[in-house]
């Protein structure tokens, strides 16, 4: 650990979303900033884009397990390195609408309602999507909120199988919509609009994910150490239990700790209670921040199908599908009276793809459908439930104990999408309901609030119980919405920041 100090103005824990633009901010401000990365860099290499090396070998993912509410042990999607889940996503950048802010009344039951508004997170939103470098179009969306500013960037456009799409689904009276997205796709920019975008990482670097965005240039300011393939075992108090004063880390079978002012853990919605589950002391016999016994509770990951409709006598020749986006379910609807959900574009799916969870289906069927068929991401709101938690065991393994809920409203949007592909000439639909061991879209284990006995975080995401202590990640959602986190996650990222500073 030749190189890293002893203390720091601030410490991170995490190199994704959230601690990248955490770090981005304060580092940008003159803040001495440690961050520290269980995983290393991801390699730039052919593998990146090679379906067998991601989808078949899970030559990315991690190979740690977790348990599940019996014990049942499961291998997460989940990836550890510089960038975090940010490395593999669909670059889906969307706010939150004002809505989910205010709580709203579903079928399966209520979410709260924030400690902040819409309006409150406005200002960052704007800065948030000149971080990630959003291509996008206002006053499409029939759910979209009010904006300070345009997006940065134009949207990318619809190819022509995509823009038939749009032109037939505003014939069925929906409202589609660009897909908010973020790509280096621009003038000088160096997204070349491949296929191997959703889902794969991209060895151009023209995804900009947390690692292109967010933590590079905030190591270019000289402001910033990065540790890599560093496990954080714990954080450390002082006597009152009221401040932390140091983290002890562990790389190659070397511990120490390392000291500083203010500590942030972006270690993921799970990793992030397990940490603070881990660092359980006297003052804090129950983990640090869990004082109300909320930290790990209310697990949500989205309730998510892919869905694959094919024509059989039609090729799709789309390269870049993922550019549509249709919100007209996503609150009170003409389907149902109360909210279903989102649907977009899903990156264009291979049969090799389809058949790393479907070994038993030929891979050449499943390349048959896939050369037929445009795919979407059908996406519903899972609700906070404190029984679905997250747990660490006697072991140090993580247990995620989650039982699904909203499913009656998944899967009337399920079906009726499927009926309205059926009804556009796409008689074959086949559909895969994303289970537990999909954590891409995790949250909800910290949530935010304004009373510390029904929050453990504030609105600043300061923990309530320590002085120094924020959690930034999806941790702090109190709901998990329908639409993607992350642009959430920079957003609130940048709003701490700025308290920090002040």
């Amino acid at each position: 650990m030749s190189g890293v100090k002893s203390s720091y103005d601030v410490v991170i824990v995490g190199a994704g979303v959230g601690g990248g633009a955490m770090a981005n901010r304060l580092a940008q401000a003159g803040r001495k900033v440690l961050v520290i990365e269980r995983g290393t860099r991801l390699p730039r290499e052919a593998d990146n884009w090679s379906v067998k090396a991601v989808f078949h070998d899970r030559k990315y993912s991690t190979r740690e397990t977790w348990r599940d509410r019996s014990g049942a042990e499961f291998t997460p999607s989940t990836y550890y390195y510089v960038g975090g889940n940010s490395k593999f996503f669909g670059t889906a950048t969307l706010r939150f609408r004002e809505q989910d802010f205010e709580g709203m009344e579903h079928e399966a039951g209520r979410t709260p309602a924030w400690p902040i508004r819409y309006a409150d997170l406005e200002p960052y939103y704007a800065v948030a999507e000149k971080l990630m470098g959003t291509h996008g179009e206002q006053g499409l969306d029939p759910t979209e909120p009010p904006r300070s500013a345009p997006f940065p960037h134009p949207a990318i456009g619809h190819e022509p199988e995509i823009e038939a799409f749009n032109t037939k689904l505003k014939a069925k009276g929906l409202h589609p919509f660009p897909l908010p997205v973020a790509i280096d796709l621009h003038a000088g920019g160096k997204c070349i609009r491949c296929r191997t975008c959703d889902g794969f990482a991209c060895k151009i670097g023209a995804k900009n994910d947390a690692e292109v965005r967010l933590v590079d240039p905030a190591l270019a300011t000289g402001n910033v150490d990065l540790i890599l393939e560093t496990y954080v075992h714990r954080f450390l108090t002082d006597p009152s239990g009221r401040k932390v004063t140091g983290v002890e880390i562990e790389q190659k079978g070397e511990r120490r700790v390392i000291s500083g002012g203010v500590f942030i853990s972006s270690a993921g919605a799970i990793n992030s209670a397990a940490l603070l589950l881990r660092s359980a002391n006297d003052r804090h016999p129950r983990g640090l921040a869990n004082s109300s016994d909320l930290l790990g509770r209310n697990y949500m990951a989205h309730n998510n199908t892919a869905m694959m409709a094919v024509n059989p006598f039609k090729k799709n020749h789309v390269v870049f599908q993922k550019s549509l986006c249709v919100n007209d379910y996503y609150l009170k609807n003409e389907v149902r009276p109360y909210p279903l959900g989102n649907v977009q574009g899903l990156g264009k799916l291979q049969g090799g793809m389809l058949t790393a969870n479907m070994r038993w289906v030929p891979e050449s069927l499943m390349s048959w459908f896939a050369e037929r068929s445009v795919d979407w991401w059908i996406m519903s709101e899972d609700l906070p439930d404190p029984n679905n938690r997250v747990t660490v065991d006697g072991d140090g393994k993580i247990r995620v104990s989650y039982t699904p809920n909203n499913l009656k409203s998944h899967g009337e949007l399920v079906s009726h999408w499927t009926s309205l592909m059926k009804s556009l000439g796409y008689p074959i639909v086949i559909t895969q309901k994303m289970d537990i061991t999909v954590a891409m879209h995790q949250c909800g284990t910290a949530r935010f609030g304004s009373d510390p006995a029904t929050s453990v975080l504030d609105s600043n995401c300061k923990a309530w119980d320590l002085d120094n202590l924020y959690v930034v990640d999806a941790s702090f959602l109190p709901s998990s919405t329908a639409v993607n986190p992350s642009l959430t996650i920079v957003a609130q990222a940048v709003k701490t920041a700025e308290h920090l500073l002040q």
